[in-house]
C-alpha cells in the first residue's frame, strides 16, 4: 500500500487511537504485527497515518486489542471508511482549501468544542454580513463569488448546532473582540445582537474576557479545543492563522492548552455579566 504522505485529521486520529487501543491493551509493535501477520512497520505506518487499514485488519485489531464496546468499534470503523470523505462541503472544493476542508469535517465529528477568540467573533457564531466583512479584510482581491462561497460555508458550518446531537459550544471572546470596527458600525451591530440571541440557546455559553484581565499577556492568538463523542478519542487543539491551521494532538499539548482555557474561564465574566457588556456595547454602537 503506497505512504500516504498527506494524511487528513481524521486518518491522523484512527492511528492516533489504534495506537492507544493497542498500548492500553499492553501489546507490542510486533505482537500486533503477528497478529496480522505482517511487518511491523506496516503496523507502525497505520498508526502515523501513513498507510490506510483494511476492514478486516481493522476488525482484527480490534479483536486483539480487546475493543468489544459496539459504540466504540463502530467508530473506529467510521474513520477507517471515511476518512478522505467529505461532506456537504465537497461541493465547495473549488473555494476551500484541503487545509479548512479537514477543519470543517473535525469540527463536523466533534460533540463540544472550546474557543478563544483574541480579536474576532468566533466563526460558528458570525453573521453572514460580519464573515463577508472579514473576508474582504484579510483578502481584499478575492473574487465576488470567492467570498460568496466563504460566506455560504461559515453560515451552513452552524448545521452542527441544529444536528441531532447539537454541537456544545463554549466561547470566550477578549473584550478587545466586542470594540474591533469590521464593516461598519450596522454590520457590528447585528453581529452583538446575534451573539446575545445565539447565547439564549441551551449548547452555547458565550464569557467575555475584560481588557483588564491580566491574563491577556499570555494569550498569542485565538485557539479552539475539539472533544469527541467515545472516551478513546483524545482532544485536538487548533491554532488558526492567516496562512495555515496547525493541529496540537500530542497530550502534553491538548494538556497544555486545556490548562489555559480554564484558567480563561475562572478569569473570564460570568455568561450573565458577560452578555450584560455586550449589550453596553450594542448600545454604543448606536
Amino acid at each position: 500500500m503506497p505512504v500516504n504522505r498527506n494524511p487528513t485529521v481524521r486518518q491522523r486520529r484512527l492511528g492516533r487511537m489504534l495506537k492507544e487501543a493497542r498500548v492500553a491493551a499492553g501489546k507490542t509493535l510486533a505482537q500486533a504485527a503477528g497478529e496480522l501477520d505482517c511487518a511491523e512497520s506496516k503496523i507502525s505506518r497505520i498508526e502515523a497515518a501513513q498507510s490506510g487499514i483494511r476492514s478486516l485488519d481493522l476488525r482484527a485489531l480490534l479483536e486483539f486489542y480487546g475493543v468489544t464496546d459496539k459504540t466504540s468499534r463502530a467508530r473506529f470503523q467510521d474513520l477507517a471508511r471515511n476518512g478522505r470523505e467529505r461532506g456537504w462541503w465537497s461541493q465547495y472544493e473549488t473555494s476551500l482549501n484541503s487545509t479548512y476542508s479537514d477543519f470543517i469535517a473535525l469540527e463536523w465529528d466533534a460533540s463540544d468544542v472550546y474557543v478563544v477568540e483574541t480579536a474576532l467573533v468566533p466563526g460558528l457564531l458570525q453573521t453572514s454580513a460580519y464573515t463577508e466583512a472579514v473576508v474582504r479584510m484579510q483578502s481584499p482581491d478575492k473574487a465576488d463569488e470567492e467570498v460568496a462561497a466563504q460566506v455560504k460555508v461559515r453560515s451552513q458550518r452552524r448545521q452542527a448546532f441544529a444536528r441531532s446531537n447539537p454541537l456544545r459550544m463554549w466561547a470566550i471572546l477578549t473584550e478587545a473582540s466586542l470594540k474591533a470596527e469590521v464593516g461598519n458600525p450596522g454590520v457590528m451591530r447585528e453581529q452583538l445582537e446575534a451573539l446575545v440571541s445565539m447565547a439564549r440557546e441551551t449548547n452555547i455559553q458565550i464569557q467575555v474576557l475584560p481588557s483588564t484581565a491580566s491574563i491577556n499577556v499570555a494569550l498569542y492568538g485565538p485557539f479552539g479545543i475539539l472533544a469527541f463523542p467515545e472516551t478513546a478519542e483524545t482532544d485536538v487543539v487548533y491554532a488558526d492563522n492567516l496562512l495555515s491551521m496547525v493541529y496540537y494532538e500530542e497530550p502534553e499539548q491538548v494538556a497544555f492548552y486545556t490548562a489555559l482555557f480554564r484558567r480563561l474561564n475562572s478569569e473570564a465574566l460570568p455568561v450573565e455579566q458577560s452578555l450584560t457588556i455586550i449589550r453596553e456595547h450594542i448600545k454604543e454602537s448606536g
